[in-house]
């Protein structure tokens, strides 16, 4: 999905939409970029992300990937608080160490008025290749629906 339009939410408008409506995972994330039809999103890995072993955890990484595709869809539709995860699949690929931050470059495949498809793809730090990689749709909320911010 390629475009010289820009998405309606640019990097700084989407951390404070992260800040003001998920205040729990605020410092979790940094969106580094985004475009109309990309985003990459930053994890800090913390103590919490770990399971045993000393590897980041399955959900981390899920909420990663959950995190990067709903900001990419927002950025493209507004804040709509409401768009939800309705699909997904992932891969765990390599085990990442607990000591390296996660990367999330994520794209948008499709973009419509009621579903969004996108696929991310997850790097350590410390990692050349992917450690995994999602397939995510959202169900986005109707125009004028309770779901608008």
């Amino acid at each position: 999905m390629q475009s010289n339009k820009k998405p309606l939410m640019n990097v700084s408008q989407l951390h404070r939409f992260l800040v003001d409506v998920f205040p729990q995972v605020k410092n979790d994330f940094r969106i580094e970029s985004v475009s109309c039809s990309e985003i990459k999103v930053k994890m800090f890995v913390q103590d919490k992300h770990l399971r045993p072993g000393g590897t980041i955890s399955g959900p981390s990484m899920f909420g990663l990937a959950d995190v990067s595709v709903y900001l990419l869809t927002i950025a493209q539709i507004g804040p709509k608080a409401l768009a939800v995860t309705t699909n997904i699949s992932m891969d765990f690929m390599r085990k990442p160490s607990g000591g390296n931050d996660l990367v999330a470059w994520a794209r948008l495949l499709k973009l419509g008025r009621r579903l969004s498809v996108g696929e991310v793809l997850i790097f350590s730090d410390d990692l050349d290749n992917p450690v995994a990689r999602a397939s995510m749709t959202y169900s986005i909320p109707p125009v004028g629906s309770k779901a608008d911010v």
